[in-house]
């Protein structure tokens, strides 16, 4: 049967009044072996000092001299006795005789103890056990007016009483350290929950278990996992997370200063998003915040990154084969009806009227193509000539610019085609929701030995002029519509990846929209010299 583990913070409280319980005793009885020790001492001189007095007077030495025959030393011992308070006052002949006694019966009787010492001259302090029990005493030898040693004095002091002290002095002592141990105790109370409070209400071995699943999620998972606190301040970013946002932000950074894109910036200050695309840097994140409650207390929030640069990329190839699908359906369609119309004149024998609607159909081609045969790439003229009958399709009319000319092939199609689709869609969709009429779009390629120069100019209503360099960041749209404001964004972090850029030169102008251009360095083969 398991046994559920005493919590710690019953454990850190357990351990701290173990600890005060046992510096308290050993204060105790240190306490009290020095007060001891010191009043032991001092007991004895005060009843050395009483012994003095009284062998200070003549008229005791010559009474202990003839033997006391009047009885003056017993009267006398007994006033002092009096006077001090002590236990006894003994005075003895040069034999130890008792001469003086607080019990008249032990008169005449040689002393408990050995006073060869006091009658060889000396005075000695001591605590030792008599007839009338364990006492501090105090002796000194009686001289004669000639400095003969003719008996002694002792005086002595019950040893309970000096133990009586003692244990007073430890009473007060104790009430102060019992007030210092319930502050002790109410302090580690305070401390445990506190620590409580701070480990959430776990146990080390819960930690310990917490840490290992955190780590073993952090670095086992395909996501970028960033955490905040309620402050703001970074507390966990992953790997995955760093090599996403190209930094390693260390616990304790705050958001303001981690040098996060806007997008992510704006997600972590209104703690909200819900499979949110960004832009981060070259990659395009898919991000998810979630707040993190316990107990009704705020603990910060987790944001989620998911990479969706190569499934933007191939979503951005699937879109541009759509469109070249689209535009050869629409030819096939527009080919088989003129083939039957060729096929009606022949066989009807206008055979004239069939090489003039040949030659009809052929210049109205090149016209709607516009000057392609100055765009040597396949790529770029299988792109304009899909977009061209798209945008026909929308009731747009797309030309290429009669300056447009690019001698060499194409090496990055797909960051070229990326930068040049979102450009171009953009235009379409601005000349469609644009007042002028007929709607258009000026297409102008330009290459510069490896370089592709860009320019796309549309007939729409243009940028508004507050927005600028915003409508480069992702979730800025001049449509309104939700979920846009992604491609711009896109088309700058594919131009970027050739070292290029895409640039706003002109919100609106005299007679047409928004100019939008792109240079793209390396995305040509170079012109030999």
């Amino acid at each position: 049967m398991s046994h559920r583990p005493v919590p710690v913070a019953w454990q850190v409280l357990g351990l701290q009044v173990g600890l005060l319980v046992v510096v308290f005793g050993l204060g105790c009885t240190l306490i009290a072996w020095l007060f001891d020790t010191e009043l032991t001492e001092q007991y004895g001189s005060r009843a050395l000092a009483v012994a003095h007095t009284l062998a200070a007077d003549p008229a005791i030495p010559a009474a202990a001299a003839a033997g006391d025959p009047g009885g003056l030393l017993q009267t006398r011992a007994e006033t002092a006795r009096k006077a001090s308070g002590a236990l006894f006052v003994v005075i003895t002949d040069r034999n130890g005789i008792r001469l003086a006694h607080p019990r008249p019966e032990r008169l005449h009787e040689p002393v408990s103890t050995d006073p060869s010492v006091v009658l060889a001259g000396q005075d000695t302090i001591s605590v030792e056990r008599g007839t009338l029990g364990l006492s501090a005493r105090g002796k000194t030898p009686l001289r004669a007016a000639d400095g003969s040693i003719v008996g002694e004095v002792s005086v002595g002091f019950e040893a309970a009483e000096v133990r009586g002290y003692v244990w007073r002095q430890l009473g007060v002592a104790g009430f102060v350290a019992g007030c210092a141990l319930l502050l002790g105790v109410a302090g580690s109370a305070l401390l445990s929950r506190r620590l409580k409070r701070l480990t959430l209400g776990l146990e080390p071995a819960e930690l310990a278990e917490l840490m290992r699943e955190r780590e073993a999620v952090l670095r086992g998972i395909s996501e970028g996992v960033l955490a905040v606190d309620a402050a703001g301040r970074v507390t966990v970013c992953n790997r995955e997370a760093a090599r996403l946002l190209g930094a390693d932000l260390l616990p304790g950074t705050a958001v303001a200063d981690a040098g996060l894109p806007p997008g992510l910036v704006a997600v972590l200050e209104r703690r909200d998003a819900d499979n949110e695309i960004t832009v981060a840097g070259d990659r395009v994140l898919v991000v998810t915040y979630r707040v993190v409650r316990r107990d009704g207390r705020d603990l910060g929030g987790v944001l989620t990154l998911r990479d969706r640069t190569d499934l933007e990329n191939v979503t951005r190839e699937l879109d541009s084969v759509r469109t070249l699908s689209s535009a050869l359906r629409a030819s096939r369609h527009e080919f088989a009806n003129r083939l039957h119309v060729l096929s009606g004149l022949l066989q009807n024998g206008h055979r004239d009227e069939a090489l003039e609607y040949l030659h009809a159909v052929s210049g109205s081609a090149l016209a709607a193509a516009g000057p392609v045969g100055a765009v040597d790439d396949p790529y770029l003229q299988a792109f304009v000539a899909a977009k061209t009958a798209e945008a026909a399709e929308r009731d747009v009319r797309l030309t290429l610019s009669d300056t447009s000319w690019v001698g060499t092939r194409v090496t990055a199609p797909v960051e070229v085609t990326t930068v040049l689709g979102i450009l171009v869609d953009n235009a379409l969709d601005a000349a469609r929701r644009g007042a002028r009429r007929p709607a258009w779009i000026d297409l102008a390629l330009l290459s510069d030995d490896d370089a592709l120069h860009i320019s796309v100019v549309d007939s729409g209503d243009g940028v508004a002029p507050g927005l600028g360099e915003q409508i480069f960041t992702a979730g800025v749209t001049t449509c309104g519509e939700e979920g846009r404001g992604l491609g711009l964004a896109l088309a700058r972090q594919a131009a970027r990846q050739l070292g290029g850029d895409v640039s706003l030169s002109a919100v609106a102008g005299d007679g047409h929209g928004a100019v939008f251009e792109a240079r793209l360095p390396h995305a040509l083969v170079a012109v030999a010299a």
